[in-house]
């Protein structure tokens, strides 16, 4: 299946970030949901929006702020007089595409009010359980650098997200290649036109789902995780579902190469986005300069790929 019109709408308007727009597409495909990681300015809300109108999806913002509730998020259940009845008031979480903006801006409680939209694709409100949109995807964004006010993600919420996908600051040419379409569109939102109908994009994540992966792929992915575990610098190493999750999104990754089997390049391809949140690192190894992303290329490095 052709997922090449998808990845040409969102580089018309995103430029620069070609690895960060597969990792997205390759989230949503595996049905999974995305951490953006990157200071201001980079275009991690914009890629977002743009996601959402490439498939055609609904699409609401959410700013995360200190004093924002949970029922702010998920919505409640208010009592209308004139017909003697509570009535649901839905919040923002009934959507497609969520952007949860600086998520680690509000408080545990407030985060942790995803938790089970993100999961299950369902909420529960006033004992009552609702259940979310088949193609519910949570792409949230947090910036690496500015700590003050803010409340870092419990491991609990951050092995809700398949992917931590750090945003950078694109090339020369495609910071000037932005400049230039902004300057066309006289500072104008940019908007681009659905690329693939909802019966395409239903088989393309089914067919993420049937994915073969040979018997040796299947041994590479829980050497991976299990070389994290015994790294002297790791604390906390890959679980068994960080290993499910990773070749949930090297399955995704083949159909957006157009592939129907999983390759061992599918596999370290997604590794850093979907191990670099997963894996707890010791102390000194912080006081060293180690970094997550250094692990993982360390563990790709050492163990050998199936031929």
């Amino acid at each position: 299946m052709d997922t090449s019109r998808l990845g040409a709408a969102l580089t018309s308007v995103v430029k620069g970030q070609q690895r960060v727009i597969a990792d997205l597409i390759t989230a949503f495909l595996a049905r999974g949901h995305v951490l953006l990681e990157g200071v201001p300015g980079t275009g991690k809300t914009l890629l977002a929006r743009t996601m959402a109108q490439a498939l055609g999806l609904r699409f609401h913002r959410v700013q995360f702020t200190p004093d924002l509730m949970p029922t702010d998020i998920l919505g409640t259940s208010v009592y209308r007089q004139h017909e003697n009845a509570f009535v649901l008031m839905k919040g923002p979480v009934f959507t497609e595409v969520l952007v949860a903006d600086e998520i680690n801006r509000t408080p545990p409680k407030t985060q942790a009010a995803l938790l089970e939209a993100m999961e299950e694709r369902q909420v529960t409100i006033d004992g009552t359980t609702h259940a979310l949109d088949e193609h519910f995807f949570v792409v949230a964004t947090q910036n690496p650098l500015e700590l003050e006010g803010t409340y870092p993600l419990p491991e609990a919420q951050l092995d809700r997200f398949l992917m931590r996908i750090r945003v950078g600051y694109p090339e020369a040419d495609a910071e000037l290649a932005m400049l230039q379409a902004f300057h066309q569109r006289r500072g104008a939102q940019p908007s681009i036109e659905r690329a693939i109908d909802a019966a395409e994009l239903s088989a393309l994540r089914a067919a993420a789902a049937e994915v073969r992966a040979d018997e040796s792929i299947l041994q590479y992915v829980v050497q991976l995780a299990r070389e994290t575990r015994q790294n002297p610098r790791v604390r906390l190493g890959a679980s068994p579902r960080s290993a499910q999750a990773l070749l949930g999104a090297a399955k995704a990754r083949a159909v957006l190469n157009g592939n129907d089997f999983v390759t061992p390049d599918d596999v370290k391809a997604v590794a850093p986005s979907v191990l670099n949140h997963r894996l707890i690192l010791k102390a000194e190894a912080e006081v060293e300069g180690v970094s997550a992303d250094d692990v993982i290329r360390q563990t790709l490095e050492k163990v050998s790929v199936p031929r």
